[in-house]
């Protein structure tokens, strides 16, 4: 874009703010935005009356700011005019109705992203809301983005992938509810007054997914004596690259929790089952994009192989030793695809080194997406409690459940007279706990993982120089 020079004394000459987060207003709105996180109660409310708050004229002046300050931030912003004036409106009911229990779905209705994906298009969000995988609690804040929307992902949704609500984008900067793990913004986490009918869009957040992917796996090929073929090497040292892989992994994967022979609800949404399950349905989705990566580097798209290996590294390496132990669903599909991996022997840990049989190792993977695709086809004709045990089966076949386990000693072990969703009480929080070679992993990489909370592309750099 031809930027316009603005004359600002004889000789100096500066270009107009182009960036949300270069204008004098970002920071005002963030920091009055931190303001307010602290005196917020768990559901986004403020009680008055509880220690540390402020008094009502102090919170009407914070929200007044963030209000201002949005106002002015949006003129650069012409595409979100109908979104901030929705949201002023909202921050404005907000106070004048005594900060109770924040209701902002005016706001979430009239924010559209994913009607109009311009690669690089910037985006002013502002919501009531916990972020997934950092703060559970529902505070205010605020984050600039970027939208990521390239020609060629683009050209792939059109014909291959239809996903109208994905939307792949990338921070600018963000509040402290974003300063955690959290790579996501999805509006069910948003707080309004009545879910609406349908949800129009999902983020995610590639550069930090792509960034905690490089700095993970270097440790970890490093530690494991991992010998990578020079190409995969270079992906793992190249941001830009790494980027590319998670937008087009994350858009296959997201289409694919509704996509297939599913014998449930594609989400899962207010079910109660088993958290083995959950494993299976995300493990399901990443090895679908993995197998859709491997027909797409066979037909020459460059980004490809780079998914190929995002997924494999990012499933062995990080997700079995990132988080609790407590109903660890992503951990356990980790597990599973190393164990899998091991027993097939694509994967072999020998003399303290890890070793992959690259030629085999996609083939292998592809085996172990037709077995869960399998189990999910004959589970449109079974029972749900039925259903559960052949996923326990799958699962217990490669990983050794824990000897305490009720589920391990099979139906009998359960009273079979409750119903099912009374039977996820007898799973244990660890049902399948990590193997010697993860617990020695974890003990190895548990301060890299930390030091990934709140990364971002530019936060990666800085450490790196």
């Amino acid at each position: 874009m031809t930027e316009i020079l603005v004359q600002v004394g004889a000789e100096e000459k500066v270009p107009p703010v182009t960036r949300v987060v270069e204008d004098p207003a970002w920071p005002v709105l963030k920091d009055a935005v931190e303001q307010i996180r602290p005196w917020q109660s768990k559901d986004g409310s403020i009680d008055f009356e509880a220690e540390g708050a402020p008094d009502p004229a102090e919170a009407e002046l914070a929200v007044r700011r963030v209000v201002d300050a949005v106002e002015e931030l949006s003129s650069l912003l012409p595409h979100d005019a109908a979104y901030h004036a929705a949201l002023m409106r909202d921050l404005r009911r907000w106070a004048d109705e005594g900060f109770k229990v924040p209701d902002f779905l005016d706001s979430l209705l009239a924010f559209q992203p994913a009607a109009n994906r311009q690669d690089g298009l910037q985006h002013l969000v502002v919501f009531p809301m916990y972020t997934q995988n950092g703060n559970p609690d529902r505070n205010l804040e605020a984050v600039v983005l970027r939208m990521v929307w390239p020609d060629w992902l683009a050209e792939l949704e059109r014909t291959r992938y239809d996903n109208p609500l994905f939307c792949g984008i990338k921070f600018e900067d963000f509040t402290a509810g974003y300063d955690t793990n959290s790579a996501v913004l999805f509006p069910e986490t948003i707080a309004v007054r009545e879910a609406p009918e349908r949800f129009s869009w999902g983020g995610i957040f590639c550069d930090r997914e792509a960034a905690r992917f490089r700095r993970v796996t270097a440790a970890a090929v490093d530690l494991l004596g991992l010998d990578l073929p020079e190409d995969i090497a270079a992906m793992v040292h190249d941001q830009k690259r790494c980027e590319e892989a998670f937008v087009l992994w994350d858009m296959v994967h997201d289409r694919t929790h509704s996509h297939g022979d599913l014998p449930f609800d594609p989400f899962m949404i207010k079910q109660r089952q088993p958290f083995w399950m959950y494993g299976l349905e995300e493990l399901r989705c990443d090895l679908t994009a993995f197998k859709e990566a491997v027909k797409l580097a066979g037909e020459g798209v460059p980004q490809a192989r780079d998914v190929q290996y995002a997924v494999l590294f990012d499933r062995m390496f990080r997700f079995p030793v990132t988080g609790e132990r407590v109903r660890n669903y992503d951990g356990l599909g980790g597990q599973l695809l190393f164990a899998y991996l091991h027993k097939h022997d694509v994967v072999r840990w020998t003399d303290n080194k890890l070793s992959i049989d690259w030629e085999r190792a996609p083939q292998v993977t592809n085996q172990l997406c037709a077995e869960i695709e399998k189990l999910y086809r004959d589970g449109i004709d079974r029972p749900k409690l039925v259903h559960w045990f052949a996923g326990y089966e799958l699962v217990s076949t490669y990983l050794a459940p824990h000897p305490g386990s009720k589920w391990a000693k099979g139906p009998d072990a359960l009273d079979l007279t409750q119903p099912p969703r009374k039977l996820v009480d007898d799973v244990l929080p660890d049902e399948f706990p990590l193997s010697m070679f993860y617990e020695a992993l974890s003990k190895k990489l548990k301060n890299v993982i930390a030091s990934t909370r709140g990364i971002t592309a530019d936060t990666a750099k800085r450490v790196a120089a």
